[in-house]
């Protein structure tokens, strides 16, 4: 069963990965066939297919070291499904309030990401 803790460490650990730009830590948070859109309107081409065209997508355009920061948290978990909601500020003023739709597989690696972001105006 998927808990509130479970889904806490999935995160900070997403954030590790996002920090690092490690190919095999970014890899090991996703199932083999998941799925992964930017965008809830995302459909067709738009939306990363495999674990392997997450990774390479990361690693397309990766922020540089110490250009950000960010904190997420699990707001709603059930079943293999959680919302995590959460900030990212960049230090060149951008700034993102997120909320991220995620579904898990039974290892616990996500089998479905969908993000929902808003950029703070004027950013």
């Amino acid at each position: 069963m998927l808990t509130h803790d479970a889904v806490q460490r999935w995160l900070d650990a997403y954030v590790e990965a996002w920090r690092t730009y490690d190919p095999g830590a970014i890899g090991a948070l996703f199932a083999e066939e998941a799925t992964y859109a930017y965008h809830p309107y995302d459909e067709g081409e738009e939306v990363l297919r495999g674990r392997g065209a997450i990774v390479a997508d990361w690693l397309e355009e990766p922020d540089e070291p110490g250009t950000w920061e960010a904190s997420y948290r699990p707001l709603v978990v059930e079943g293999r499904r959680a919302v995590a909601e959460g900030t990212t500020s960049y230090t060149n003023g951008d700034f993102y309030w997120n909320l991220w739709t995620l579904r898990f597989d039974e290892e616990g690696r996500c089998a479905r990401y969908v993000e929902w972001f808003m950029v703070r105006p004027g950013s």
